[in-house]
C-alpha cells in the first residue's frame, strides 16, 4: 500500500503548483466508485479500478448502480506550514468522511439533499507526502469540482469566505432593497402598488436564490439546511410568475397568448410547490421527481419565458414603448447569462456551479427599477395634467353657471328696461330743447348716461341671444380690414400703431356683425391698455385645420389671477369698465365654435389667440 501511495504521490505532485499565498493547488486526483447497500465504511480497494480526474473533467456524475465515490488525493509535504490545512471549495456530496493513514480524520453528514459542499480540514505537519482518502455518499453527484488546495489552515478558511461572501452580501443587499420597497408600498395608489409589490417580490425571491445558491450558509448554518434548500426552490418557483405579472403591466395591448402563458407558468409553479411538499414528506424516494420539476423541466420553461418576453419587448419597442425597450435590455442580459450557464450544463456530464445568472438578475432588477421609476414619473405627470384640466373644468363650470344666470336675467328684463329708457330719453331731449342754456349740460349728461345704460342692456341682449341669424363664410382678411378702417381713428387718438398682416383665402363660418363686435371689443381693449408708443399686431394663419388669429399689444399686461377672471361679468381691468364687452366676446366666439385664450405678463403686454374651424371654399 505504501509503494502504491508513493507512486501515486510521485505522479500527482507534478500537477501541484504554488500560488501567491504559498498555497499548493492540486489539480488531479483519483476516483473509485462504490456500491454499498449496507452503508459500511470499508477502505477502498487499492488494486481496484481508479479513474483519473482533474479540474477540467472532474467526473462527478455517479454511475447507475453506485452509491458514491472514494477520492484519493496525494498530499505533498506539509511541514512548511505551521498549521497546515486542506480546502476543496467546490465538492459534491452529502456524507463525507476523510481518512489518513487508515484513521478517520473528518466526518460530515447532511439530512437534506443539497449536495453542493466544501471540505476544510486541518492537517498534521509532515515532511513526507501522504495520502488522503475521501469517502463520499450522495444522490447523483460525488467528488471535487475544483482544485484541492494545501496551505495554511486559517488562510484557506479566509480564502473560502472571501470567495463565497460576495454572493451573500449581494443577496442581502437586494433583500434589504426589496423589503424596504415592500414597507413603503402603502404610500402608493392601487395601480402603482401592484407593480411595486411585484418588483419587491422579485427582489426578495431573487435575493433568497442568490444567498441560498452559495455554499456558505449551508456550511455555517447546517442545522437549517432543509429550510435553506426549500427557500431556494420556492423562490425559484415564485420569482418568474411575479416577473411575468410585472412585465404584463408594462406591455400595452391585450396580449392574449402572453397572459395565457403566464397562467400556465403560475399553474406549473403551484404544481412545483406541491412537489416540494411531497419531497419533504417522502424523502429520497421522491428525489427523481423533485429534480425533474425543480430543474430539468423548469430551466427550459424559464428560457422559453425569457425568449417570449424578449420577443414581445421588441414588438412593443417598435410601437414606441420606451419602457419595453429598457426592460427588454434587462431581460436580454439575463437571457444571455442564463444561456451561457445552460450551455455549461449541457456541455458537461455533471451540473457545474453557475454564477453568470446572478449578474443577469442584478442587471434585470436595475432595468425593472428604471422602468418602474419612469412609470411613476409618468403617472405623476398625468396626475398634474389631470389636476390642471380639472381646475380648468371647474373654472369653466363656474363661469358657465354665472353666464346662465346672467343670460336668464338678461332675457327676462332687458326688453322691459330698454323701453322705459327710450321713452325717458325722448322726453329729456324734448325738455332740453325748451330749457335755458344753463340747464342744457345737465340734460346732456342725463341723456349720455341713459345711452350708456342702453349700451349695457344691448350687451345683455347680445349675451342672452348670441345665435347667428345669418351664417356665411367670412373672409378673415376682408373682415379684419373693415375693422381696421373703423378702429384706426381710435388707435391714432391713443398714439397706437395698428400692424395688420392677414393672408388671403382664410375663411370661417359666422355672422359678420357678431364677428366685428367681438374683434372690435378685443382690439379696443388692447388700444386702451397702452400708455404710449403702442403697437397692436393683428396676424392670422392656418394651423391643423383651424384659423388662428393673434392680437398682441405692448400694454400694461396682466397677472395670472387677472387672466383667470377675464370674461366674468362686471370684472374689468379698466377703471370705468363693466366687463360685459369681453363677456359678450367670449359668448360670440363660443357660438362660432371657436376658442379664446389670453397670454400675458405684467408690464410686457397681452396676447389673445382666437381659433376658428376653417371653412371650405369651392
Amino acid at each position: 500500500m505504501a509503494i502504491f501511495a508513493l507512486a501515486i504521490a510521485n505522479r500527482q505532485t507534478g500537477a501541484a503548483e504554488a500560488s501567491e499565498s504559498s498555497a499548493v493547488s492540486i489539480k488531479e486526483w483519483e476516483i473509485q466508485w462504490f456500491a454499498d447497500s449496507n452503508k459500511s465504511e470499508r477502505p477502498p480497494s487499492l488494486t481496484g479500478p481508479w479513474i483519473t480526474a482533474d479540474i477540467s473533467e472532474p467526473e462527478t456524475s455517479i454511475p447507475k448502480g453506485y452509491d458514491g465515490a472514494w477520492v484519493h488525493v496525494a498530499v505533498p509535504p506539509t511541514a512548511d506550514w505551521q498549521t497546515p490545512g486542506l480546502l476543496i471549495s467546490q465538492l459534491y456530496g452529502l456524507d463525507i468522511s476523510v481518512y489518513e493513514d487508515g484513521g478517520l480524520l473528518y466526518r460530515s453528514s447532511r439530512d437534506f439533499s443539497f449536495d453542493r459542499n466544501m471540505l476544510l480540514l486541518a492537517l498534521a505537519p509532515k515532511t513526507e507526502p501522504s495520502d488522503l482518502y475521501i469517502r463520499i455518499e450522495s444522490m447523483d453527484r460525488a467528488g471535487p469540482s475544483s482544485a484541492v488546495r494545501i496551505g495554511d489552515f486559517y488562510e484557506l478558511s479566509e480564502t473560502f469566505i472571501r470567495e463565497e461572501l460576495p454572493s451573500v452580501l449581494l443577496g442581502a443587499s437586494i433583500a434589504f432593497m426589496g423589503l424596504l420597497m415592500l414597507l413603503v408600498s402603502g404610500y402608493l395608489n392601487v395601480q402603482q402598488r401592484r407593480a411595486w409589490v411585484s418588483l419587491s417580490l422579485i427582489a426578495l425571491t431573487a435575493s433568497v436564490m442568490i444567498v441560498t445558491y452559495s455554499t456558505l450558509p449551508f456550511i455555517y448554518f447546517e442545522e437549517f439546511g432543509k429550510g435553506l434548500q426549500f427557500a431556494f426552490d420556492l423562490s425559484m418557483l415564485t420569482v418568474f410568475p411575479a416577473l411575468h405579472f410585472y412585465v404584463a403591466s408594462v406591455f400595452e395591448g391585450k396580449l392574449a397568448f402572453f397572459k395565457k402563458f403566464g397562467r400556465w407558468f403560475a399553474g406549473y409553479s403551484v404544481l412545483g410547490f406541491l412537489v416540494l411538499i411531497l419531497n419533504e414528506m417522502i424523502g429520497d424516494a421522491f428525489f427523481f421527481y423533485y429534480k425533474l420539476f425543480t430543474f430539468w423541466l423548469l430551466a427550459p420553461l424559464i428560457l422559453v419565458h425569457l425568449l417570449l418576453v424578449l420577443g414581445q419587448s421588441v414588438i412593443q419597442s417598435v410601437r414606441g414603448n420606451r419602457n419595453s425597450t429598457i426592460m427588454g435590455l434587462g431581460f436580454l442580459a439575463l437571457a444571455v447569462m442564463g444561456v451561457a450557464d445552460m450551455l455549461k450544463i449541457y456541455a458537461k456530464d455533471s451540473v457545474p456551479i453557475l454564477h453568470l445568472w446572478k449578474v443577469g438578475i442584478v442587471l434585470l432588477i436595475i432595468s425593472l427599477i428604471v422602468v418602474l421609476a419612469r412609470k411613476i414619473s409618468a403617472d405623476h405627470r398625468r396626475l398634474l395634467s389631470y389636476s390642471k384640466e380639472l381646475e380648468l373644468f371647474n373654472h369653466q363650470l363656474q363661469r358657465a353657471e354665472k353666464m346662465k344666470i346672467i343670460s336668464d336675467l338678461a332675457a327676462s328684463i332687458a326688453h322691459e328696461v330698454r323701453n322705459p329708457l327710450q321713452v325717458t330719453r325722448g322726453f329729456l331731449q324734448l325738455i332740453a330743447g325748451r330749457s335755458d342754456e344753463a340747464s342744457k349740460p345737465h340734460f346732456e349728461m342725463a341723456i349720455n348716461e341713459l345711452d350708456r345704460a342702453s349700451g349695457i342692456i344691448t350687451d345683455f341682449l347680445t349675451f342672452a341671444k348670441p345665435e347667428m341669424d345669418t351664417v356665411v363664410a367670412l373672409d378673415i382678411q376682408q373682415e379684419l380690414g373693415k375693422i381696421e378702417s373703423i378702429i384706426s381713428p381710435l388707435a391714432a387718438y391713443h398714439g397706437t400703431v395698428l400692424e395688420v398682416r392677414i393672408p388671403d383665402r382664410l375663411y370661417v363660418l359666422g355672422n359678420p356683425t357678431k364677428f366685428k363686435q367681438a374683434f372690435m371689443n378685443m382690439i379696443k381693449n388692447s388700444i386702451e391698455s397702452i400708455q404710449s408708443n403702442g403697437i397692436v399686431k393683428i396676424e392670422a394663419h392656418a394651423e391643423n385645420g383651424m384659423a388662428v388669429i393673434r392680437i398682441a399689444d405692448n400694454g400694461e399686461g396682466m397677472d395670472e389671477d387677472q387672466i383667470a377672471k377675464l370674461g366674468e361679468p362686471y370684472y374689468s381691468t379698466k377703471t370705468k369698465g363693466t366687463g360685459l364687452g369681453l363677456m359678450v366676446t367670449f359668448r360670440i366666439i363660443e357660438v362660432m365654435k371657436g376658442t379664446l385664450e389670453f397670454r400675458s405678463e405684467k408690464g410686457k403686454g397681452t396676447e389673445a389667440l382666437i381659433r376658428f374651424p376653417l371653412a371650405r371654399q369651392h
